[in-house]
């Protein structure tokens, strides 16, 4: 099933829908960091919810969410832009946790209590960041909690990351709506009542329902329209030259010091895992640029 993202309107624009399917997208967040169910599970749905939330972003625009917790999984962090990339990671993708009392993947308990960030950088001078305690460490409800005390916009987040026996990620995706004013309360009590009867959103995804299928499931009986639709995927900035700039602000001394003790330096992105070296020769030509500057 293709990986995209829908964004639509209904009741004459006074709900704003956004659903997203992210299988492969979680799976190849997976394999890139070698995370364990509970950890797969959780980055997945900050993941899911980053690109959820990016609606209204700029073409240089960046929305970044952290989730700060003081469970065993530790900080997860997710960024997304207007063109549906994303990139993240947990910080301890190797924790084991049994199943809850519900008989499902533990990701409140991974989580923990502590508090969640959300940063739009919408090009202008200063990024935005506003924050709230988390609620239930589940992440969809915490991403609504936010919305409500930060932007007043009610909203029903639902995020789902169906793990397979192998660890493999079977299904993933989500769906958020929102309240803008001027909703009918009759047509909010529909969309309540159509929920009662909605099978969770993973299993609806690896029953084959696509992003326009769950809107359609969420909002029966309610006339939608689509105004978006794009591919994500899973993508990270780094390269060799952006973390050059790691060690060049280190300075010439501290890289000396590698040079002597070490003979090369190696530096592994947080966001893909992905490892650069840098051999003795390309430090000593960074200690010969940095003297260079200090000259001229």
């Amino acid at each position: 099933m293709q990986n995209n993202i829908v964004r639509s309107t209904a009741l004459n624009g006074t709900l704003r829908v956004s659903s997203v399917i992210t299988t492969n997208v979680i799976d190849e967040a997976r394999l890139k960091h070698d995370t364990f169910p509970v950890a797969t599970a959780a980055l997945g749905r900050v993941i899911t919810g980053t690109l959820l939330l990016s609606w209204g972003l700029k073409e240089e625009g960046t929305i970044t969410v952290r989730v700060l917790g003081d469970g065993p999984l530790g900080g997860i962090i997710a960024i997304a832009n207007s063109q549906g990339e994303v990139r993240g990671y947990v910080q301890e993708p190797h924790v084991y946790l049994p199943l809850n009392s519900a008989g499902k993947i533990d990701v409140g308990g991974g989580v923990g209590a502590g508090s969640l960030y959300i940063t739009k950088d919408l090009g202008l001078e200063r990024p935005y960041t506003g924050s709230t305690p988390l609620i239930t460490g589940e992440i969809g409800d915490d991403l609504a909690k936010y919305l409500l005390d930060s932007e007043q916009t009610p909203s029903l987040v639902s995020l789902g990351v169906l793990v397979d026996k192998d660890n493999s990620v079977l299904a993933s995706g989500g769906i958020i709506i929102q309240a803008l004013p001027g909703a009918e309360e009759e047509a909010l009590i529909k969309i309540e009542e159509n929920l009662k009867d909605v099978k969770p959103i993973s299993t609806l995804i690896k029953e084959g329902l696509d992003a326009k299928g769950l809107i359609g499931e969420y909002l029966k009986g309610i006339d939608i329209k689509i105004l978006d639709e794009k591919p994500v995927m899973f993508k990270c900035e780094c390269s060799k030259d952006k973390l050059e700039n790691i060690l060049i602000s280190l300075g010439d001394k501290e890289i000396k010091d590698i040079v002597e003790t070490e003979g090369r330096a190696e530096i592994r992105c947080h966001f893909c895992n992905e490892e650069y070296l840098f051999n003795k020769d390309d430090l000593e030509k960074l200690v010969e640029e940095i003297n260079n500057n200090k000259n001229k």
